[in-house]
């Protein structure tokens, strides 16, 4: 393993149709402006009901990032 520094920010992603899209979206977001990301770690994971069903999924992330 290499001597790598890394940043951690926090992002919420979201969708309609579960968890492990709404990390996908909330990783493909974050990847168009960040650079060199590395590792992902689920913080929180919650929903919002709509009509006694769940209307949509929302996922926190912390997500790192290599520095330059």
């Amino acid at each position: 393993m290499s001597d790598n520094v890394y940043k951690i920010t926090e992002v919420v992603g979201s969708s309609a149709t579960g968890i492990e899209d709404a990390i996908a979206n909330a990783i493909n977001k974050a990847s168009k402006t960040l650079r060199e990301l590395r590792w992902f770690e689920v913080v929180e994971t919650r929903g919002h009901i709509e009509g006694g069903k769940i209307g949509h999924y929302q996922v926190k992330l912390k997500i790192a990032f290599t520095l330059e």
